[in-house]
């Protein structure tokens, strides 16, 4: 009997500690929160202001970058202008009737229209003197000209697939001025322009074009049209591209003898647009002083949690003791307390991060700009909460974990 209780003694396993599942420490952790509700809020007010300042002050300069980048690509960035000059006996120079196609295939030029001067006449009637022509030009345009040039139609449409084969005409905003035309209204017949000796139907009246003044001054004739009826070559002598931006220059480098392998020195391509510089040096300007001030919230935010736990454990200390005495062993004191600050510090950063996309999704609006929530801001802001939690739940929940049972009761 005495051998067989010893052996039942030895072989009895010994009790060990219910191991708390994640839930359970969850749990655990947000119990601090909901009972001193107040506490924990001014605590992950911190961390919220830490935060929303990230967010916002990477959040708002990218608006204002992406706004502005619009504005400059609009003033030509990624645009180039090639033009034929004279020949050496000083005739009008022009372009191989294949120069669009050949400019098309370089890799980088994502779309390319041309215009050709018809060298036409074009009058408001045929009673006013042929030698009269206002010093308007009669240019054979492409369906695609507007989009390249960034044109827009004043009054009626362009010119499209369809119509460039008749005789129709738009205008340019100082031709029709000059001309006597005011804009087009819908159900009234179209006026009539006098090209050479043939009757054109004026359709259409274009803005002011910033990128190519010389369309202002300009009567657009369709590129079939012009062949057909003004004895147009199909020989361009003037060409619009529209680039990848990073790739402009090389494309202006190597456009000249695309566009005239014979003779590349008679095409003059327009540099690069000034604001591609300006553009570029926008791109590369960040404001490090917000991101610093933002990093002192998040310090603060930090110090003010580690503040919140470490008097949470001076508070809570009865309840520690209770817990030891009924079996709970430093790890899981330690695992409640950290959980504790982690939770407290993720959930000031979600509201940061609310905070913070809501403040420059606002502040775009009011200044009419596209609003850009920078991803890395928000990714670094939440995983920077919760290491401010970590690192200040630390000590914490060290200290709370190294209180015996009996001190916490007696000192409680």
């Amino acid at each position: 009997m005495i051998g067989s209780r010893r052996r039942c003694a030895t072989t009895t396993p010994l009790h060990r500690p219910v191991r708390l599942s994640p839930a359970d420490l969850l749990r655990l952790g947000l119990m601090g929160i909901r009972t001193r509700r107040m506490r924990a809020a001014l605590s992950a007010l911190g961390i919220s202001i830490g935060i929303a300042t990230m967010i916002v002050v990477t959040g708002i300069p990218a608006s204002s970058q992406k706004a502005l980048n619009a504005e400059l690509t609009a003033l030509g960035t990624d645009r180039l202008q090639a033009i034929a000059d004279k020949d050496q006996e000083g005739n009008a120079g022009s372009f191989p009737p294949e120069s669009v196609a050949m400019v098309r295939n370089i890799g980088p030029v994502k779309a390319v229209t041309a215009v050709a001067n018809t060298h036409a006449r074009v009058r408001r009637s045929d009673r006013q003197s042929p030698d009269d022509v206002s010093g308007l030009t009669v240019l054979a345009a492409q369906p695609n000209l507007l989009g390249i040039v960034n044109a827009r139609i004043r009054s009626g449409r362009y010119l499209t697939t369809a119509t460039e084969r008749l005789p129709t005409a738009v205008l340019g905003s100082v031709a029709a001025a000059r001309l006597g035309f005011p804009d087009p209204r819908p159900g009234d017949p179209a006026p009539l322009v006098l090209i050479n000796d043939r009757w054109f139907s004026v359709i259409g009246i274009l803005h002011s074009v910033r990128l190519a003044p010389d369309i202002d001054r300009s009567v657009l004739v369709g590129w079939q049209a012009a062949h057909r009826t003004l004895g147009f070559d199909l020989r361009p002598t003037q060409l619009f591209l529209r680039a990848d931006e990073p790739a402009i220059e090389d494309v202006h480098a190597v456009l000249p003898a695309t566009i005239s392998p014979q003779s590349p020195s008679q095409v003059m391509v327009s540099r690069p647009s000034d604001a591609l510089a300006a553009k570029r040096s926008t791109e590369a300007t960040f404001s490090s002083l917000f991101i610093g001030l933002a990093g002192v919230a998040l310090l603060v935010g930090g110090i003010g949690v580690a503040n919140t736990m470490v008097i949470s454990v001076l508070e809570r200390r009865r309840e520690i003791g209770l817990r030891r005495a009924l079996g709970a062993n430093r790890g899981q004191i330690r695992g409640q307390f950290l959980t504790e600050s982690i939770a407290l510090s993720g959930l000031g950063g979600l509201a940061g991060t609310i905070l913070g996309v809501l403040g420059t999704v606002g502040y775009a609006a009011y200044k009419d700009w596209p609003p850009v929530i920078p991803l890395p801001a928000v990714t670094s802001g939440l995983v920077g909460a919760v290491v401010v939690g970590i690192a200040a739940g630390v000590y914490p929940a060290v200290r709370a974990s190294r209180l015996s049972p009996t001190a916490a009761l007696a000192s409680a």
